[in-house]
């Protein structure tokens, strides 16, 4: 079985520490795991300025690494049959049944439509082809991003405490047209937030209930949540001002995350710690199996979840520049490797607000990194986060 190089993992942890050094990011934790070989490190400070630095049990808002545990949390529900992954969700999101599709997806919100030629599935909401979304191919603005921002169920990137209570979100998000056929074409983002709906209905509790409940007390992920606990654990998240690439404070550690939302978001509304996530990806490892020996979610199900469920040439072209990933089920999937990092079968997925996270079961692998630091964009990622994918795969030895 695979281990890590001592000295290149050191030589991984100095090269984080550099890039805070820098200021390239105000501060950031990191995990790398080869079996039960697990290191772990920080660098810099929780905000800029000021003393406290960043351990390894800080509280990072992860976004988009919301999507991946909201998955898990549907899966359980698939499992015990409250869920059936071929079934329309009319049942469920009546607001959501008897859709009207665009002609033409990049054209304007209040553009001609045709009706839907079928329901939308627990399926294609899981694998994110509700045609509800963002296109990554089409130019921004996009109008149905800003349809949304209108109607005030805006959730990319992660503000928690603007989006009203669920049933009022799916409500307003109904009045909307679909941008393509359901099954038709991958977009990002917005499906997983009808996820979280559509799991709190299915389960009869709230959406963080079921969550809580069901996935995260029972491995342990006691610092993982939709409101940090302890907000002095949680540092500042910046953006960089694109006129001057100056780091400017998105969300204090007062912020949008220090009180519970209206709205708890299954897109990007957790927080949560480089151990955490390390829990999550171990059980993922494992076959869905608990740390004490149950599973959690079944072998089978964490097969479906980490397959491609689209094909490049059924509708994602837009997931990754170069092709080289597919969509499980809130999950990127590695179809080619194309550098120094993940190999073919790796999956996981990145949040915006500066979090990586990534499997590899070919190498028994999980590496996470969690920083303080928006991304500019989905492509590509800083520096820091390609140089920590390179290292770890280094440090295999």
């Amino acid at each position: 079985m695979s281990t890590f190089d001592t000295a290149r993992i050191i030589r991984l942890g100095d090269a984080i520490a550099e890039h805070a050094a820098a200021d390239d990011v105000g501060g950031v934790a990191w995990l790398a795991a080869c079996g039960d070989d697990v290191h772990a490190g920080a660098a810099g400070h929780l905000t800029r300025g000021e003393p406290a630095p960043v351990e390894r049990d800080s509280v990072f808002r992860i976004a988009s690494i919301t999507k991946p545990i909201a998955a898990v949390a549907a899966l359980v529900l698939v499992e015990d049959h409250a869920l059936h992954l071929d079934d329309p969700i009319d049942a469920l999101l009546p607001e959501l049944a008897d859709r009207r599709v665009l002609v033409d997806a990049r054209g304007p919100i209040d553009g001609d439509t045709v009706p839907a030629v079928r329901p939308l599935t627990v399926h294609d909401v899981l694998t994110f082809r509700t045609g509800i979304g963002m296109d990554f191919d089409a130019p921004f603005p996009q109008p149905l991003m800003q349809a949304i921002d209108d109607l005030g169920i805006t959730t990319a990137p992660p503000a928690p405490q603007l989006p009203p209570e669920p049933d009022e979100w799916i409500r307003r998000l109904g009045t909307l047209p679909l941008l393509h056929q359901p099954g038709e074409r991958w977009t990002y983002h917005y499906s997983a937030d009808v996820l979280g709906v559509l799991i709190a209905r299915a389960a009869g509790q709230p959406f963080e209930v079921v969550l809580r409940e069901r996935v995260l007390e029972p491995l342990g992920m006691s610092g993982t949540a939709f409101v940090a606990s302890d907000v002095s654990r949680m540092g500042s998240s910046y953006q960089r001002d694109p006129a001057t690439g100056a780091p400017v404070v998105f969300d204090p550690p007062d912020g949008q995350w220090a009180t519970m939302p209206a709205f708890p978001s299954g897109g990007g509304g957790l927080v949560s710690t480089v151990d955490d996530v390390h829990a999550f990806g171990r059980m993922l490892l494992a076959g869905g199996r608990l740390p004490n020996g149950p599973h959690l979610i079944s072998r089978a199900a964490v097969e479906a979840m980490t397959t491609d469920q689209l094909g490049v040439a059924a509708g994602a072209p837009g997931l990754a520049p170069d092709g080289a990933q597919g969509w499980g089920f809130g999950v990127g999937v590695q179809m080619r490797r194309t550098g120094l990092g993940p190999t073919v079968g790796a999956y996981g997925w990145t949040g915006g607000l500066g979090s990586s996270w990534s499997n590899d079961p070919h190498h028994d692998v999980v590496g996470v990194i969690l920083t303080t630091d928006a991304f500019a964009g989905p492509f590509p990622l800083p520096a820091i986060v390609q140089e920590f994918w390179i290292d770890v795969y280094a440090a295999l030895d």
